[in-house]
């Protein structure tokens, strides 16, 4: 195969003008017969390839259409010409893959819907949104593992296949290997015989890799996460998905406020790192968001644009708030008292997404971290405030999407957590490795978790969870 190079590499201007060059790519455009816009994935820019018309054999100008996969080798060149800077003087085409138009279902001349898009996904990496949209997700995956590397995290693979529910939802997979159509039943009862099972006993797919790294928390100190998680939840929302990915960072010796600390900073590394390596993407799915706000009847609008929300957040100090003192401004706003609110607020509610995004956009006007919710609202491993009514948990919230961070200070102590369990009818049998944490060396910790498409849904200003990850899985739907 001929060694090509990147379109990306030769717009940062690394080769010199009057250079041989090979390209190669996907055709996006090609007009006059001559100008062929060229992409290969690796930026969201195309680079002007020249063909000569009259040098070039006509069956293989016909096959210039769009989509299809093409190499050319030719020279660099200053560009006289309007929209680029430089193109490249082809000297040969070589055609890898033919691509039909009256077939194609991208067409230059028509912007497909997202909605349309959704149906062809497999083919959607190749417009310009998902290129970046896509393109971001890399950046922000790898933005997460630097930061914490840098910070001296451990990175940690929690299972996929477990025996636990972490969160005590119950809205779990299974996971089986047994017969369906002939389930072995235990003798004198209709219950499925899981000892016959591949793990002898009931799996599922995991939730959250959080338990597990507590355990490696509490031996190598600063510890997190990333990986797949699911939940069974029968929900068709653009905010849900069954199978999404999480982060999931634990430190030893820290408390509330160093958890709290942690994550500001993570999120704002992140984005600051967007910034610098992917501009050019956020500027395009700004335009792209702008442009889609346009079509909204006003009241619908934006308040702020992608660029302008991306730096509000990493300029303001995340705004620190206990629960009650949020729920007292909320029941005493004007929204409220006005029945602007669709649904209620009182203290012991677990606040929505338009109770959120008001104390974000409209009272304090910056990111908030809400703490010491009601225990009754949150899992049975937070750690239980003095008050005997509140655990110290935190939320963090961002504007357009309310809640985009979860965690808490972990409940280390041994009794506290096991009557908290019993309270909740989690078996404390089924859990003494958690437990054992607590018996042998506990410490106070704390960790908290991050969903990763939500994130990039924040980043990239796409209102649909399902438009952030390659091949969603929801009800109804385990295409590709």
């Amino acid at each position: 195969m001929k060694k090509r190079t990147e379109i990306a590499h030769i717009l940062r201007g690394s080769i010199a003008f009057e250079q041989p060059v090979t390209v190669m790519g996907w055709v996006r455009s090609f007009r006059n017969s001559q100008f062929i816009a060229l992409n290969d994935g690796s930026t969201l820019a195309t680079l002007q390839v020249v063909v000569n018309p009259e040098t070039t054999d006509a069956t293989t100008l016909k096959r210039l259409t769009i989509g299809a996969a093409v190499c050319f080798e030719g020279i660099l060149v200053a560009s006289e010409g309007k929209g680029q800077t430089m193109e490249v003087i082809a000297q040969t085409v070589e055609i890898y893959g033919d691509c039909d138009p009256s077939t194609f279902p991208l067409q230059a001349k028509n912007r497909p819907s997202l909605e349309y898009l959704r149906e062809i996904a497999h083919l959607r990496f190749r417009t310009n949104t998902f290129g970046a949209v896509f393109r971001l997700r890399h950046a922000i995956a790898f933005a997460i593992h630097k930061f914490f590397n840098d910070k001296g995290f451990f990175y940690i693979h929690a299972p996929i296949i477990t025996a636990s529910d972490a969160e005590g939802a119950g809205e779990m997979f299974k996971v089986t290997t047994l017969d369906l159509k002939n389930t072995p039943r235990t003798e004198g009862s209709d219950e499925v015989d899981f000892s016959k099972d591949f793990f002898a006993r009931p799996t599922n797919l995991t939730v959250s890799g959080q338990l597990e790294a507590e355990l490696a928390a509490l031996a190598l100190g600063k510890v997190y996460t990333f990986g797949p998680t699911f939940r069974a939840e029968n929900s068709n929302t653009s905010r849900h998905l069954a199978e999404f990915w999480m982060i999931e960072p634990e430190v030893a010796f820290a408390d509330l406020t160093d958890n709290m600390d942690l994550a500001e900073q993570m999120l704002k590394y992140c984005i600051d790192y967007c910034f610098i390596h992917c501009r050019e993407d956020i500027e395009y799915l700004a335009t792209r968001l702008a442009d889609e706000d346009k079509q909204k009847p006003q009241a619908e609008r934006a308040e702020m644009g992608l660029i302008e929300k991306l730096e509000f957040v990493v300029k303001n100090d995340f705004e620190r708030v206990d629960y009650t003192a949020a729920v007292d401004i909320l029941v005493n706003s004007a929204h409220h008292k006005k029945g602007k609110f669709k649904f209620p607020v009182s203290w012991g509610t677990d606040l929505q997404s338009e109770h959120e995004r008001y104390l974000v956009e409209k009272h304090f006007k910056k990111p908030v971290i809400l703490i010491n919710y009601p225990k009754d609202i949150k899992a049975f491993y937070m750690r239980q405030n003095d008050d005997g009514k509140t655990v110290a948990a935190m939320d963090i919230l961002f504007p357009g999407i309310g809640e985009i961070v979860g965690g808490s200070q972990r409940e280390e102590r041994l009794e506290k957590l096991v009557a908290r369990m019993e309270q909740m009818h989690i078996p404390t049998e089924e859990m003494y490795w958690f437990l054992d944490t607590r018996r042998y060396g506990s410490c106070p910790h704390a960790g908290y978790g991050l969903g990763f498409e939500r994130l990039v849904m924040f980043i990239s200003g796409m209102t649909n969870i399902r438009d952030v990850i390659p091949f969603p899985r929801f009800p109804g739907s385990a295409e590709f």
